[in-house]
């Protein structure tokens, strides 16, 4: 039995990387990364892309969205008062494809990734429970730690591993709902969107959680919160 685990998921514009630094830490990370318009991919060091660190509460919601139990799950997540959502999702009612998304980074894995990611995190989710529960205590020298001494562990464990990341999770707000439409417009913050009842809106792109393409009178599909879509009068169904 390994101590660590990394899995990558890559496609063309995208990529998913699940990390577990240790079987003892009560959390895993996701790490979403982009091609840039001139191909090359965001670099982590360089402090781009997007990491988020979920607990064990969240690795049995996403299990449920990957054992079919459940159609969707997503929550907040607050770090320095920036909220990201995340949100897993099937596809459609045939449940062969995934969809994830987390702040503006999107992925769609096959019905092949997502067994393996299934597989994985089931996995992984069992090694915590075993191992990152154990409170260890040595009889010799009994001391309690204060919250400065734990969190000064904490570091030191992540240091050679990844940043640690303090996130506090918020009641879900809001999902997002996948809606047809044409754009016919764009400015660096938004999109001009003609949705199929011929209603046109400048819609953000920080709420569009799905990839697109910019070309005029293509007809695509988006991920939008459905906050928007609900104040603009647009139906998401």
């Amino acid at each position: 039995m390994v101590d660590k685990h990394s899995q990558s998921f890559f496609g063309q514009s995208t990529g998913l990387t699940l990390l577990s630094s240790s079987k003892s830490d009560s959390f895993i990370f996701f790490k979403c990364i982009k091609k840039k318009p001139d191909g090359s991919w965001e670099k982590p060091s360089l402090g781009e892309g997007k990491t988020i660190k979920c607990n064990l509460d969240e690795i049995v919601m996403i299990l449920e969205v990957l054992k079919r139990k459940s159609d969707s799950w997503s929550s907040y997540h607050s770090f320095n008062e920036v909220k990201t959502q995340i949100s897993f999702k099937w596809e459609n009612e045939a449940k062969k494809k995934l969809l994830i998304y987390i702040g503006n980074y999107s992925k769609m894995l096959n019905f092949a990734q997502t067994e393996i990611f299934r597989l994985l995190l089931k996995h992984i989710l069992k090694e915590k429970i075993e191992y990152a529960t154990i409170v260890n205590i040595n009889p010799r020298k009994a001391v309690v730690n204060g919250p400065k001494d734990n969190e000064q562990k904490n570091q030191n464990n992540d240091a050679t591993a990844l940043p640690v990341i303090k996130e506090s999770i918020e009641v879900n707000e809001n999902e997002v709902s996948q809606i047809e439409g044409v754009i016919e417009g764009e400015t660096e913050k938004a999109l001009l969107i003609q949705f199929n009842n011929d209603k046109e809106i400048w819609i953000p792109k920080s709420v569009i959680r799905s990839d697109y393409n910019s070309s005029n009178d293509i007809s695509q599909n988006f991920m939008i919160d459905n906050w928007i879509l609900k104040k603009n009068n647009i139906p998401n169904t």
